[in-house]
């Protein structure tokens, strides 16, 4: 009995110099310290529960936040929270935006953690887990290596390795060789259909997800893969079974108990008024383009300032996409079949009609932009990729300025080609 007592304080101690290395202040960690030192004397071992908060206001919030709590019997409670970023870091944002999206685990009294979602009125959920004192102990020990100096930092991945993902891989890695299961794959769905349902009140925010990530996102997932969404592995959880290798079952949860009141939807702000969505918008911008467009043809004039307008954003938006397509290192940004539409090359179409001497490269970029804007808007559904509800709208926005360009530089193509 003395020996095993030995072997978990050891363990504890070990926990509280990981803990050290983290980025809490100093007298945080001494008091954590203390403790440890102090306070593991019995045999009671360790307690784990996963700990759901409901989303919050930031971007980065509305999936809501998962984290582990550890529970020792000797008063030691702390937070195994996976969402940790350094806003200080040498280049955070180019890096990020890169790809290069490089997260920590801490370990941190769980009051200090729960303090900060009950500040927040955020609702916050423990799912005690169903564990054997042995299964316990491997978490504990695979919690201590993933606070490790060398490894603690990992590079995020917003739908396959994140604060949800990786504690239901350790409690899996745990229970082994018993079998975590989540669920049957009854439901048809993709990556971005689930992060769209999540981001249903900010459809600019889904906007730019839709425009940025490519087909990568689209492929059908599995309820394991679902889990990847804080709230979802909440739900997902409740109903989750240990299967044993002699053919038994155990709920994976032991308790669920609610420690901060709120609102289970979190605390998000206001859904975007329908006036102000991309669809709307996308609508107020087609009227325009038509009204001008047929003015234009009428006339025989263009109206410049509006293929400026139009061909100007999708410049701007192309060169994101090129930096995400060619150079950052995010997983799911290629194949991108909007480069059809959002190319740099756009800045012929911006440009060019105020060049004289352009009018026959805006001429013939006009029927290839077309004639590629064309495939787009009849093919995308073979593509593989599933398009934002307001996207062919502004594709055909910009459908209708190549064709008022063609149509209105004809002649004077034609003439000059005539002329000489």
């Amino acid at each position: 009995m003395q020996k095993t007592i030995d072997i978990r304080q050891k363990s504890v101690r070990l926990l509280a110099f990981l803990i050290l290395l983290t980025v809490l202040p100093n007298n945080i960690a001494a008091e954590v310290l203390h403790k440890v030192v102090d306070k593991t004397t019995d045999d009671g071992g360790w307690r784990f529960s996963l700990v759901t908060c409901a989303p919050g206001r930031e971007i980065y919030q509305l999936e809501g936040h998962t984290a582990l709590r550890a529970r020792h019997s000797g008063g030691v409670d702390l937070a195994i929270n996976w969402g940790v970023f350094d806003f200080q870091a040498p280049n955070f944002v180019y890096r990020f935006v890169k790809g290069e999206t490089d997260y920590m685990a801490a370990a941190y009294p769980f009051y200090i953690f729960l303090e900060e979602y009950r500040k927040e009125g955020r609702h916050v959920v423990e799912q005690e887990l169903n564990l054997s004192p042995q299964q316990s102990e491997k978490l504990m020990q695979l919690v201590e290596e993933n606070l490790q100096t060398e490894k603690r930092t990992y590079r995020y991945n917003y739908v396959k390795d994140n604060c949800a993902t990786r504690p239901l891989a350790l409690i899996e890695r745990a229970a082994a060789p018993v079998i975590l299961a989540v669920g049957e794959d009854t439901q048809q769905t993709t990556f971005r259909s689930e992060m769209t349902d999540y981001h249903s009140a900010y459809p600019w925010y889904q906007f730019g997800i839709d425009l940025a990530l490519g087909a990568d996102l689209d492929y059908p997932i599995t309820e394991r893969e679902r889990t990847f969404a804080p709230i979802r592995l909440q739900e997902a959880l409740g109903n989750a079974k240990f299967r044993y290798p002699d053919g038994k079952e155990a709920p994976v949860v032991k308790s669920t108990n609610v420690l901060v009141e709120g609102d289970p939807s979190g605390v998000a702000d206001a859904p975007t008024p329908w006036p102000l969505t991309p669809m709307a918008v996308g609508i107020y911008l087609l009227v325009l383009t038509v009204a001008f467009s047929l003015s234009d043809i009428i006339r025989h004039k263009l109206s410049r300032w509006l293929d400026t307008l139009i061909f100007g954003a999708q410049f701007l938006a192309g060169c994101l996409l090129t930096f995400l397509i060619f150079i950052s290192v995010h997983e799911a940004t290629s194949p991108n079949w909007l480069y059809l539409w959002l190319n740099p090359l756009c800045i012929i179409g911006a440009a060019g009609v105020w060049i004289k001497r352009w009018k026959r490269v805006v001429y013939w970029y006009q029927i290839c932009n077309f004639a590629a804007l064309t495939v787009l808007l009849s093919a995308h559904h073979f593509l593989g990729q599933a398009f934002n509800a307001a996207f062919p709208i502004y594709i055909l926005c910009a459908l209708i300025r190549s064709a008022t360009d063609v149509y209105v530089l004809h002649p004077h193509i034609r003439h000059n080609t005539l002329k000489h």
